[in-house]
């Protein structure tokens, strides 16, 4: 099967926009549902805006998978090789139930279990991440990276993302904490600091323009780094796997690690020094 991304990415870009407008019109008006716990939140917001994209998508590729954060179901729902639209309705729910702007709507699709296509909009701020496999990735119109990067890509002199996650009293948590503090502190990885957008995809866009070096996560499905993926990708930049070890990463792998473009062999320093830093596998298989 032939695709043609430029026209799905364009597709993708539609529903976004269509769509961002009532993502951001209900934004902290909304009551909301625990999923996990206490801070793994749902609205109906984000149930209805994924029932639509269902709806629009189905409609103009009814031969194309679908799957979808809200309704995926544990250990049924896979991801095949066929062409499959990963959508994450609202990623960032909780900066959406505090109204807190940073949160967006992202659209991926993968072919052969690899993103290709990926469409990142956060509507509070009008930014629109884009990009398709061998076309390269903008935001709001422009080639991605912003402007070409001279700053040298080192670990001491980066500004890494990261984010607490919604497990907060396990292994993992502790990896994190104390991954953390090895990075920030003056005898460890001496990091510049660090940001949390709240988001995965708005981590990756980030990573993808320059504005941040890398981003490290553990936790995330499909539908939070699908889009992002392809977009930081045709910037010029990589995602490995989170864990020391191995650097071999898929969309289900669950722990990545994203770098910024550079030259390729900044980008394996870079990872090297990162990995050094980390404490622990994280593991999400339970």
């Amino acid at each position: 099967m032939t695709l043609d991304l430029l026209a799905i990415r364009d597709d993708l870009v539609s529903i976004a926009k269509l769509l961002g407008d009532t993502i951001k019109t209900k934004s902290g008006g909304v009551t909301f549902e625990d999923k996990k716990n206490s801070v793994d939140l749902v609205t109906e917001v984000d149930k209805a805006v994924e029932a639509l994209v269902v709806e629009i998508l189905n409609e103009k590729y009814p031969d194309f998978d679908f799957l979808g954060e809200e309704t995926y179901v544990p250990g049924v729902s896979v991801i095949s090789d066929r062409p499959t639209f990963i959508v994450d309705p609202i990623d960032g729910t909780t900066n959406f139930i505090h109204r807190f702007p940073n949160a967006c709507i992202s659209l991926g699709l993968a072919v052969n279990k690899e993103p290709v296509v990926g469409v990142i909009y956060n509507p509070f701020l009008e930014q629109l991440y884009s990009g398709a496999k061998g076309l390269g990735s903008y935001l709001n119109g422009q080639r991605l990276p912003l402007v070409p990067n001279t700053r040298k890509l080192t670990l001491q002199g980066s500004l890494c993302g990261i984010e607490w996650g919604a497990d907060r009293d396990n292994e993992n948590y502790r990896v994190k904490l104390s991954t953390f503090d090895n990075l920030a502190k003056k005898d460890g990885g001496y990091v510049h600091g660090f940001r949390s957008m709240g988001s995965a995809a708005l981590n990756l866009g980030m990573v993808a323009s320059g504005a941040m070096d890398s981003y490290w996560e553990g936790g995330c499905f499909a539908w939070d780094v699908c889009a992002g993926w392809i977009i930081l990708s045709e910037a010029g930049g990589t995602i490995v796997n989170g864990n020391p070890g191995t650097d071999n990463c898929s969309l289900t792998t669950r722990t990545y690690l994203a770098v910024r473009g550079a030259q390729r062999q900044e980008q394996t320093e870079y990872i090297r020094a990162y990995k050094s830093q980390i404490t622990g596998d994280l593991d999400y298989k339970h």
